[in-house]
């Protein structure tokens, strides 16, 4: 297929087509993305849940919040009232009828009694003394749900700059002394809550096994980890707040509008109509909220995965010439990143703009009521400054209620990427069994192993290898080793025979407890950017400076150590890219020895070590195997020749097992051809 063919295939993808394949790029784990209504509320529960770990700081934020609603709605209208009335258009204040004075609710009486007699410059004065308090207080007027006083930074309208300001930024609506403490205890709040979240998801995404860990890309998990978790934010505040607020402010505008006008219900009639009309219209775009925000997040993913396998890869990309070839891919991503975070704004601005012309419509309608009953006379000019106050605080209520649902759809989308890993299975414990100090060794019983797509590594493995031995595991690329060695640790599972420590399964102990007598030293050396004594020490953090020299003089890192500036204290983040492959190797056999394990396993230990180095760590791995027992994966003859014990596969079958003398005695043997190979390659 050439390239306009490729092409035209795909843009006769579907949308949701083009949005699965985007999911399938993302993560080989979190497949099943496109979710109905009930799992949406299932997970805004599931969100929800979290108000417990912080039920006292969530009811002090409810209260406070509450509060810088409640006390403004209560306070403000009627001195408004007032100044038209009785400053501006001079008008003698109300008395009494029947006990109750017309035009206000009861609790403001006793400020109308008070000011009997006052002139309007009087009145004019105490109004301004209340606002000056007010100020200082509660802040400000505000009106609805707009959070007016935020700290926050730039940001724009991709999630990934929105997380900082989700993550650490507070809010109130108030303002003065009360939103100062609502705010900081909303940003501790807040941080608490991400900090808690993140931590639960990176602790899940460390148990997976390694099966697992292959089919998930580590942008991926990046991006949930950093992107997603936030948006845990606005279900944690928003799934109470809005719907008990809204209730409570809605009843409280009612009823002081009951005790003032108690013969005018219009306001309760159109505000309560605005709810069911306006859920109904933003509740059909739901799950296209949903998948738009699925995909984006997708593709957004898949930008930070190209990141980190570009920076991983650097080398190789500039030694291969293909720093075109990774532009090009990078910028394709990228942009298909910008592409559906456009379509996610796009459909947020039709959904806003339909809400937003639907208020209009209403309020220009009761509107005109209002401007009739003043002219008919029913209302005067401060009724309407203050029944207009009132329809604000019941209307925006209202529709907060009303678009309660749509604003939670994204926000979902997110959450449902972070549980759909929370959810993934850790690596299994299979036993409760401690496992004391390894004393015997390890005994491989008719051992297979078969992958999860069905390619076999192993079978029918059979051999024993003892504390005290060094035993090479031996063969051509592909034979089964590191399969084999990593069912020592349990890292793969056997799916046929039994792998045994000391008597008992591998199976029949803790995960934890196995680990901690096993050390692997990986082929592919992994190293922290902390210093190189911390790297060193890893394992074994108790370890003293002398011990940590030790180990370093053995695998033939310490003269090197001690040539930098900072020596053992020198960090790795800062200098990893230039020191030597073999110089990361030593340190991680050094950290290896280091660790008081009773097995040792070294995957191609000497692969990157000159011979002098290689000849000292051989020598070193026979005084340490007097007290452990060391498996080494290996295919150089000089590391191999000295082993107790030497196990050669191939196919993933035990093909001969003996010392190096018994196996190179036998002429036709499949050991004896893998060694004559290798002398007439180094001839």
């Amino acid at each position: 297929m050439n390239k306009s063919e490729h092409i035209e295939t795909s843009n006769r993808k579907t949308r949701r087509e083009r949005e699965e394949e985007l999911d399938r790029r993302s993560s080989g784990l979190d497949t099943r993305t496109d979710i109905g209504t009930a799992e949406t509320f299932r997970i805004i529960k599931r969100s929800a849940r979290y108000i417990s770990l912080f039920p006292g700081r969530y009811i002090t934020k409810f209260i406070l919040k509450l509060g810088s609603y409640a006390i403004p709605m209560a306070l403000l209208p009627w001195p408004a009232k007032m100044l038209v009335d009785h400053v501006i258009l001079a008008n003698p204040l109300p008395e009494a009828v029947d006990g109750r004075i017309n035009g206000y609710p009861l609790y403001w009486e006793p400020v109308i009694s008070a000011l009997y007699g006052a002139s309007p410059l009087e009145i004019a004065l105490v109004l301004a003394a209340f606002g000056v308090i007010f100020v200082l207080t509660i802040g400000s007027y505000t009106d609805g749900f707009q959070h007016h006083i935020e700290s926050g930074l730039a940001e724009g309208h991709d999630y990934a700059t929105q997380v900082e300001n989700m993550m650490h930024g507070g809010n109130s609506t108030a303002g003065g002394l009360y939103g100062w403490f609502e705010f900081k205890l909303n940003t501790r709040l807040s941080q608490a809550l991400n900090h808690t979240l993140r931590s639960h998801l990176f602790s899940r995404i460390q148990s997976l096994s390694i099966t697992k860990l292959e089919d998930q890309r580590i942008g991926d998990s990046i991006y949930r980890v950093m992107y997603d978790t936030p948006q845990i934010n606005e279900i944690f505040y928003e799934v109470t707040h809005t719907p008990l607020m809204s209730i409570f402010l809605f009843t409280q505008a009612l009823l002081t509008m009951m005790s003032a006008y108690p013969g005018n219900m219009m306001v309760a009639y159109v505000t309560i109509a605005v709810f069911p009309s306006l859920a109904f219209m933003t509740a059909l775009f739901a799950r296209l909220v949903r998948r738009r925000g699925q995909a984006a997040r997708a593709a957004g993913a898949i930008t930070t995965a190209t990141i980190e396998e570009g920076m991983d890869n650097v080398l190789a990309i500039q030694s291969l010439g293909g720093n075109v070839k990774e532009k090009k891919r990078f910028g394709d991503d990228s942009k298909e990143s910008f592409y559906r975070h456009r379509m996610v704004s796009l459909l947020w601005i039709f959904l806003i703009q339909l809400a937003e012309v639907f208020s209009h419509v209403v309020f220009v309608w009761f509107s005109f009521y209002v401007i009739s009953q003043v002219i008919s006379g029913s209302m005067t000019a401060g009724d309407h400054a203050a029944i207009f106050t009132y329809y604000g605080y019941m209307i925006v209520p209202a529709m907060a209620l009303a678009w309660l649902y749509i604003r939670f759809q994204d926000n979902v989308t997110a959450m449902r990427r972070v549980f759909a890993l929370l959810d993934q299975e850790p690596e299994a414990q299979r036993g409760d069994m401690s496992l004391p100090e390894v004393k015997d060794g390890v005994q491989f019983d008719s051992v297979g192993l078969v992958y999860p797509d069905g390619r076999r590594a192993l079978e029918g493995v059979s051999f024993g290898a003892s504390v005290g031995e060094i035993v090479a595991l031996v063969g051509p690329t592909g034979a089964g080793k590191t399969s084999l060695a990593y069912l020592v640790p349990r890292f793969h599972v056997a799916t046929e025979g039994v792998v045994r420590i000391d008597g008992r399964s591998v199976n029949d102990f803790d995960i934890d407890s196995l680990r901690q007598q096993i050390t692997y030293v990986f082929q592919e050396t992994q190293l922290f950017s902390y210093s190189i004594l911390d790297n060193i020490r890893f394992g074994n953090q108790d370890a003293s400076q002398n011990e940590v020299e030790h180990v370093a003089r053995v695998a033939g890192i310490h003269d090197f150590v001690m040539s930098l500036p900072e020596q053992y204290n020198t960090r790795l983040g800062n200098t990893n890219a230039k020191i030597s492959v073999g110089q990361k190797q030593r340190i991680a056999i050094a950290r290896g020895l280091l660790r008081r394990s009773k097995i040792l396993i070294l995957d191609e230990p000497t692969s990157a070590l000159d011979p002098e180095t290689e000849k000292y760590l051989v020598s070193s791995l026979q005084m340490a195997a007097t007290e452990k027992l060391v498996f080494v994966i290996a295919h150089r003859l000089s590391t191999i020749a000295h082993a107790d014990k030497i196990v050669f596969l191939d196919g993933g079958s035990v093909l001969e097992m003996g010392t190096h003398d018994e196996l190179v005695a036998h002429a036709d043997g499949p050991y004896r051809r893998f060694v004559d190979l290798q002398t007439a390659v180094s001839e």
